[in-house]
């Protein structure tokens, strides 16, 4: 069955549900799902400016009625340039999923990894083609009454990516999704599901963008990882969207026995990004890795909420975000470190780091901890700070011009991360997003 394409509809309702649903040729369960999560989006307020997680996020200007859900047809469409432009050389990936308004354009995965049983496809047609792994594990780790964002989420979910990886089957180069919106004033809702079995190894590498618009753009996203018993996962998102994009989002990951975890959050487009990046450990031996980069400019609003939640012994976790602001450009980071009731030997790191290059931006960080065990190490902390004009003058005095030293100073900041990062291809494309933001409005 082809991969049907978006278009938008204009009334959110439980009859849209049904019709999306039969469009794709969904199996019954999922529609029963989608429809139980239709319920508790009818039921779940909207998020309070009172609610601690909301109150520095104004959400005062969402209308969800005025963002067509995109649903579905049946034509196709070819990549757009700046698509390409944005996934570079494919031969990089192992394995390539390219995405235009929500419709399939591009797939191909590597032979081999194909005949071992890798499946890496959109969550819609994996849930006719391999209906039993996907009624297992969606929302399994991000359920849809959780609030109404995330019941919209599950009522009315499109396209997304589906990733499995079966037991032992270690995925050497990045599998890539690389998402495109042409369209503008709808709301885009992608879902992906990546379930690594035992003993095995991936990394997935998701890449969005879309085109300058005027008319407001919701993406309301998802992202589910489940790692089973000594399997190691790495997920990357960047994200370049254009000016008019808000964009909602939760990451969450719940971790085995002896499983890795390492998550990667880049984030320089958008008008406003609200997303949760969480990682629970219910496993021993559970390693979690939570890596974020922003860089806002103009007017644009980054809230980074975190959660390193250990729930079992002998866990570690380990968060370093680091975010550039300049102009009027705001972030606010919220991180929790939760060790529950018998979550000895926890080792749980958190760091949060801001760097100010203009006088309007602003940075709020609130690193915060709940201790229920007794055998631990846990630490946390945060830092804004601003250029130090001593620096520029020294650099400045032994030849280079001030835009050059302040570059230079900039990703001295960020070298920190990007050391960290094993993949040289997302290292060269968070440093891009770095120097574009660097020059724009100069």
């Amino acid at each position: 069955m082809s991969e049907p394409q978006p278009v938008t509809t204009t009334t959110l309702s439980r009859d849209l549900v049904v019709r999306q649903s039969e469009a794709a040729g969904e199996p019954a369960w999922l529609l029963e799902r989608r429809l139980a999560a239709w319920e508790a989006f009818v039921r779940l307020p909207l998020p309070q400016p009172s609610d601690e997680e909301w109150r520095r996020t104004d959400l005062s200007g969402l209308d969800l009625d005025a963002h067509a859900p995109l649903a579905f047809a049946a034509a196709k469409s070819k990549p757009p340039a700046p698509l390409m432009a944005l996934v570079g050389d494919p031969a990089q990936a192992a394995g390539l999923r390219l995405v235009v308004d929500g419709l399939q354009v591009g797939e191909r995965v590597a032979t081999e990894l194909a005949r071992g049983g890798v499946v890496f496809t959109s969550l819609s047609a994996a849930a006719r083609t391999h209906p039993d792994l996907v009624q297992e594990h969606l929302g399994s780790v991000v359920r849809g009454d959780e609030n109404k964002f995330r019941a919209l989420h599950a009522a009315l979910w499109s396209g997304g990516t589906f990733l499995y990886v079966p037991r032992g089957v270690e995925v050497d180069l990045p599998l890539v999704v690389g998402t495109w919106l042409g369209r503008e004033g709808v709301a885009y809702m992608p879902h992906t599901l990546v379930v690594a079995d035992e003993q095995s190894r991936v990394t997935l590498v998701e890449l969005a963008g879309s085109a300058p618009g005027k008319a407001r753009t919701l993406v309301n996203h998802a992202v589910e990882l489940i790692p089973r018993d000594g399997a190691q996962v790495r997920y990357v998102h960047l994200q370049h969207w254009g000016p008019s994009v808000w964009e909602l989002g939760i990451v969450r990951t719940v971790l085995a026995r002896d499983t890795t975890v390492s998550t990667v959050m880049g984030a320089f487009g958008g008008a406003l990004v609200k997303t949760n990046v969480e990682s629970r450990l219910v496993g021993p031996g559970g390693t979690s890795e939570m890596l974020g980069v922003l860089f806002g400019d103009g007017s644009q609003h980054f809230d980074y909420h975190t959660l390193q939640e250990h729930a079992a012994p002998n866990t570690t976790s380990d968060l370093l975000y680091k975010g550039a602001l300049k102009d009027q450009a705001r972030s606010v980071f919220a991180g929790l470190i939760r060790a529950d009731y018998g979550a000895q030997k926890t080792n749980a790191f958190q760091l949060n780091r801001n760097l100010i290059l203009s006088d309007g931006a602003r940075a709020d960080s609130m690193p915060k901890l709940e201790i229920m065990a007794n055998d631990l190490r846990c630490t946390h902390g945060a830092s804004t700070s601003r250029l130090n004009e001593d620096q520029i003058f020294y650099l400045m005095s032994r030849g280079l011009p001030r835009p050059v030293a302040v570059r230079m100073m900039v990703d001295g900041f960020f070298a920190e991360i990007f050391d960290r990062i094993p993949l040289e291809t997302v290292r060269r494309r968070l440093s891009e997003a770095i120097a574009q933001k660097m020059v724009m409005g100069t």
